[in-house]
């Protein structure tokens, strides 16, 4: 049987003018190309399944950050035949701001910013979290710089309480320096009397949206909606309790952690801020800049 086939690949090769060497070898070299193709494939597909709300370009900088070479095009054709492309889901819409008050509001400070660093801008949102039977809100406070959040808060309410302690959260974790600036919009919660008092208590600047303009605080709208394209609406929570926990896992481990944004230069929040960190310290760094607050900022 080998000796049959050992004839019919040196029948083959006269044919085709190629040396039984040459054959072999090229038949080693699709084996091996056949077998890179499935690995990469299994990484992708790993990668995919981790992170299922990844567009192609996303998971391309993972598998290069995992030390695989790789180029965005490639990605982009096998993800399409895996059918792995992430798919956006549509869910309905609850009010979380109440602008319709009578307390006073301030300028908008965050526009004409050239942030450079850490604990320069602020920005502050509030959200709602579909449950089974009702809702409940979550309030964020992110560190433009790094897109980092640094404070959130989860509970059934809308009440002033919800955003202060997102606030207090990152107030723990930041060292305030002079000249930071807090924006949010014209809610009701960040105009209130106690949230004002204590960014003033903290000598923070108070910064909120012009009227009727959500791109204002596009950093903060771009935060949410990655919440609910890659956590809340890919989960049905059952209780509040169930919120915290899920909500609290994505923030801290995933989103700060893990999750690579494009306007880092595909690093997450967390490896931005060491990477910069680390070249301050050596004195090799140079000055880090984010683009100032625009309409349409590239998505995070």
């Amino acid at each position: 049987m080998r000796q049959r086939a050992e004839a019919g690949v040196r029948g083959l090769c006269a044919a085709v003018g190629l040396s039984r060497s040459g054959y072999y070898r090229a038949s080693k070299q699709e084996e091996e190309a056949r077998k890179q193709e499935v690995e990469l494939r299994n990484q992708i597909q790993a990668v995919a399944l981790r992170r299922p709300a990844y567009g192609y370009r996303r998971v391309t900088a993972e598998l290069q950050q995992q030390g695989r070479r790789v180029n965005h095009k490639r990605v982009l054709r096998m993800m399409r035949e895996d059918n792995l492309l992430c798919l956006r889901q549509r869910r309905g819409w609850v009010r979380t701001t109440n602008s319709e008050h009578g307390l006073p509001v301030y300028a908008n400070l965050a526009a004409g910013m050239k942030v450079t660093g850490v604990n320069q801008l602020w920005v502050a949102d509030i959200t709602y979290i579909r449950l089974g039977r009702e809702f409940v809100y979550l309030a964020v406070v992110l560190d433009v710089w790094s897109r980092r959040v640094i404070g959130w808060n989860v509970d059934r309410h809308l009440r002033t309480e919800l955003a202060l302690g997102a606030l207090e959260q990152a107030l723990k974790q930041r060292k305030i320096q002079s000249g930071l600036v807090h924006h949010s919009d014209r809610g009701v919660q960040y105009a209130s009397q106690a949230y004002t008092e204590c960014l003033r208590a903290h000598q923070i600047g108070i910064s909120m949206s012009r009227r009727g303009n959500p791109y204002d605080n596009a950093y903060a709208e771009s935060f949410m909606k990655t919440l609910k394209q890659e956590e809340v609406n890919r989960k049905e929570y059952g209780s509040l309790e169930e919120a915290q926990e899920h909500i609290g896992r994505f923030v801290e481990e995933i989103y700060n952690e893990q999750r690579l944004h494009s306007a880092l230069d595909y690093l997450s929040p967390s490896q931005f801020e060491r990477k910069q960190e680390s070249q301050c310290v050596t004195g090799a760094g140079q000055e880090a800049q984010t683009p100032p607050l625009a309409p349409h900022p590239h998505p995070g």
